[in-house]
């Protein structure tokens, strides 16, 4: 599929690079007529009576068109080779984003941003050659072919060296392409580095390890410096030959042809012609071990490219989706005799019965690991269920389309993302278009509007990286009010109050009071005051519910609920250490 798409890509340029070949044929024709007029102009100028004025206007006019030739043909191999690159690019970051969680669960972000980048740039590259490469070899066709007309003695004496140039083409080709790929290879290691040297900047920081860092950066600089000369020795070995080659068929013709022009056998001014021709045939086959290193380059990044693009997402769209239905009563969720395990064995989830009436609110409570993030992450589909079926007012959520299940349910984390950009647009992320009255509703709702007036420009202050310029409940809020003006049915809580301080928390609760009302809430959970938020509790144990109820009850009767509050409690004790809540956390992604 990756090798479809990316032909696809060249073939959408076809007509602009058979323009740029074109183009380049014509330039080809200029060049390869420069050589003869030359020769005329000695013979019938210098050597007879003929006006050397006009054979050098001519010769200068051919120049000059060749020359205008050379520019167009540098313009449409450029502009065609940026229009590959950008179409790959907005290809692969589209399919990038369509890739399931469980494939970026495995994938290094440095790998995906070496593809997006410095790979795209070597295919860009390969696409420039591919017009110039073109007129090279079609006029080192018509200076072969005109040599062997004129001269086919001096033509297979110049020409002899061929043969061995391409068996050192061929080597070298073979030899060049695993050198080239291990470079790409160590570059896209640095690139995961440096990316998480950047994203992990305050956990460095917070334990003094800037050291331990650029130390793992040196050992893949250091890989890249090897690996790079590995490539360069190659190179060294095999250029210099190619090099060579075409200019020990120059001396031959020399010494040839010196002698046939001394008897009278040929002209001066055809032997200047041929030197030239000669002389013109060694910068295209000079630029042939260019052209093979850069096509190497190009195979090896489209490649690694194609491991991309030819990954299916696991999560998809239904072939024949089908729409939630409307009402005034919308968002009841059920989860039904629902399995399901990360790895396909370790089940987290097993039988798991849940029904959620439109409307309703629900906490989800249970100890580390039990399975309580599983269940919002399998509500949006991140993860298909192994077994079972989830069902929002009655269709099945795999009978969707992702857009339309995400629109329908929406979730604010633990760990909340907000983008580089101002405040009103990480509030309308869904929705661009939404109006600035839409987005301070949205933030009042959330109980946002206050400190975010007090912010430098408010509402539009530019946010720092990850909207770390907040604190961790006025983030909270911000991602609060974007799910607000998502409007969805479901409204997931995943443990939004965990990276708020608890003497602030009740200002989110409040929020999320307002924001619950009316709307089918799931509230995952570990404070009691959160929880109790909430018009029925679920007791998740090993993947099951063990018990149902309000919080009061639970607490009343079910000794498992109190034994695991009081561990949940102890653990939020152990990690309330800041007092805003701005611990440093995993990269977490917040989708609608």
């Amino acid at each position: 599929m990756g090798g479809v798409c990316c032909a696809q890509c060249c073939a959408s340029n076809a007509s602009g690079l058979a323009a740029g070949v074109a183009v380049g044929l014509l330039w080809s024709a200029g060049k390869v007529s420069v050589p003869k007029r030359t020769s005329l102009a000695v013979d019938r100028a210098v050597l007879g009576t003929g006006s050397l004025w006009f054979w050098s206007l001519s010769i200068a006019v051919v120049a000059v068109i060749a020359g205008i030739f050379t520019a167009w043909r540098r313009w449409f191999a450029f502009r065609e080779s940026r229009l590959t690159e950008t179409k790959l690019r907005e290809q692969l970051f589209a399919h990038i984003l369509r890739l399931h969680v469980a494939y970026h669960d495995h994938t290094q972000t440095g790998q995906l941003m070496s593809r997006a980048s410095s790979d795209l740039l070597q295919i860009q590259g390969f696409v420039v050659m591919i017009p110039i490469t073109a007129s090279n070899l079609m006029m080192v066709a018509t200076i072969v072919v005109i040599l062997a007309v004129q001269q086919p003695l001096l033509a297979l004496i110049a020409l002899a060296p061929l043969p061995l140039l391409n068996v050192l083409a061929t080597r070298f080709s073979r030899r060049i392409h695993p050198a080239v790929l291990a470079v790409q290879a160590e570059q896209a290691q640095l690139a995961t580095v440096v990316e998480e040297a950047v994203s992990g900047v305050r956990v460095i920081k917070g334990f003094g390890a800037e050291g331990v860092t650029a130390a793992r950066l040196r050992v893949e600089a250091d890989d890249i410096r090897r690996v790079s000369l590995q490539s360069a020795r190659v190179r060294s070995a095999f250029l210099p030959a190619l090099d060579l080659l075409p200019n020990l068929g120059l001396i031959a013709v020399l010494a040839v042809g010196g002698h046939r022009v001394l008897n009278g056998q040929m002209t001066p001014g055809e032997m200047l012609e041929f030197m030239q021709y000669i002389g013109l045939l060694i910068f295209p086959l000079r630029n042939l071990g260019m052209t093979v290193a850069f096509g190497q380059r190009a195979a090896a990044a489209l490649l690694r490219v194609n491991e991309v693009l030819s990954t299916v997402p696991a999560v998809h769209d239904a072939v024949a989706p089908v729409a939630l239905p409307d009402g005034d009563r919308v968002g009841e969720v059920s989860f039904a005799h629902v399995a399901f395990g990360y790895d396909g064995n370790n089940q987290v989830l097993r039988d798991f019965d849940l029904r959620i009436p439109a409307g309703a609110s629900v906490a989800v409570v249970g100890a580390t690991g039990s399975g309580k993030s599983t269940v919002a992450r399998l509500l949006v589909r991140f993860y298909d269920v192994n077994e079972g079926a989830i069902c929002i007012d009655g269709v099945d959520v795999r009978d969707l389309t992702l857009a339309d299940l995400r629109h329908a349910v929406a979730i604010v984390f633990e760990d909340t993302f907000l983008f580089h950009d101002t405040v009103a647009a990480n509030i309308a992320f869904s929705r661009p278009d939404a109006s600035h009255a839409d987005v301070e509703a949205a933030a009042r709702l959330a109980g946002a509007h206050d400190f975010i007036l007090r912010l430098p420009e408010g509402y539009a202050t530019l946010l720092g990286e990850r909207g770390f310029s907040l604190s961790g409940g006025q983030r909270q809020r911000v991602a609060l009010a974007r799910a607000i003006l998502a409007d969805p049915r479901v409204l997931v809580l995943d443990d939004a109050t965990s990276a708020v301080d608890p003497s602030k928390e009740h200002e989110i609760r409040e929020a999320m009071t307002t924001v619950m009302e009316g709307r089918t809430t799931i509230v995952i959970a570990h404070r009691p005051g959160t929880i109790a938020l909430a018009d029925t509790v679920v007791l998740l144990d090993e993947g099951q519910v063990v018990a149902t109820g309000t919080h009061d009850e639970l607490l009343a009767t079910s000794e498992r609920y109190r034994a695991v509050l009081a561990a949940l409690a102890d653990l939020d004790d152990a990690v309330d250490g800041d007092a805003d809540g701005d611990t440093d956390r995993d990269v977490v992604v917040e989708v609608r």
